[in-house]
């Protein structure tokens, strides 16, 4: 018979490693489930299906449409089973960059394409996360949002790695879409352009620089999304307007006074983008539809 003390403390002991261990999960049903998370536990992960994803369609991303061309006409290649590209969406915050990636998701589901989302620090994973789906009948989308490194980075190596097939080279179900404010994922100081001695004594400077824009290098495609012209960011907003009216059965008014306040809202938020331009034409319309109860 145990002891009752060492009773106690194998208890504790199997307490502790299995808080360590992952729950088990049901395997995910591809056929109803369109989009997943990769959820980091202690040690490994596992993918984890998304209830609902946000109802965005390609038509409700306005002033963007060269780039919603780019994109989606790669994504229709990779789900032809045709040479497609890995993407990489860059540029200014709120221009519709992780929306264009749902709205995609939304528009190509039914023929298919699925999507995993997964964070930054947890690209370690992504043998894993290709390991899991390489042998489903779905084409995928590896998406992470909103990434930028520090040179050395684990996690940097990895999609390095992944995107160049130097270690493994991801199945062919799977491209990997990622979104940056930043074009080489990096930070960018003034001093790499200063030359080699003006910086740390480096010898090889240039092989600094090089370092620094690798990465972005092994995406197929780049696709560039920039701050709005005020023209365009007034435009955006009176489609918006005009939408959201719409939508809740009134006639849409767009005039002097509306432009005006249009403007206004930008300059104190400091942008001019299309989350701006919406967050305006939602606060508007639904102001004016509030006075005139």
């Amino acid at each position: 018979m145990l002891d009752p003390e060492l009773t106690e403390q194998l208890k504790r002991v199997l307490t502790s490693l299995e808080q360590l261990l992952p729950k088990p999960i049901p395997t995910i049903e591809w056929n109803v489930t369109t989009a997943a998370n990769w959820r980091r536990h202690s040690f490994a992960g596992y993918l984890e299906p998304l209830e609902t994803v946000e109802r965005i369609a390609l038509d409700d991303l306005l002033g963007i449409d060269g780039q919603k061309r780019v994109v989606e006409e790669n994504t229709r290649q990779f789900l032809a089973g045709l040479p497609a590209n890995n993407v990489l969406l860059w540029g200014t915050r709120g221009t519709g960059k992780s929306s264009l990636v749902r709205a995609i998701l939304n528009s190509y589901a039914a023929e298919g394409l699925r999507v995993i989302q997964v964070d930054k620090d947890d690209l370690l994973h992504l043998p894993d996360i290709v390991d899991a789906i390489k042998n489903e009948p779905y084409r995928y989308i590896v998406f992470s949002d909103d990434v930028s490194f520090e040179v050395g980075e684990s996690s940097y190596k990895m999609l390095k790695s992944a995107l160049d097939g130097s270690v493994y080279a991801p199945p062919d179900n799977a491209l990997i879409y990622v979104t940056s404010n930043r074009r080489h994922l990096l930070p960018e100081y003034e001093t790499d352009n200063r030359g080699a001695m003006l910086v740390n004594n480096e010898i090889h400077h240039g092989e600094s620089v090089e370092e620094k824009i690798s990465l972005s290098g092994r995406f197929g495609l780049w696709v560039g999304f920039h701050p709005f012209s005020q023209d365009q960011y007034l435009e955006v907003v009176r489609q918006w307007a005009g939408k959201l009216c719409a939508k809740m059965g009134a006639e849409p008014v767009w005039g002097a006074e509306e432009r005006q306040a249009a403007i206004l809202w930008s300059q104190q938020k400091g942008d001019r983008s299309g989350r701006i331009a919406y967050q305006f034409a939602t606060h508007w319309v639904g102001k004016r539809l509030l006075a005139g109860r």
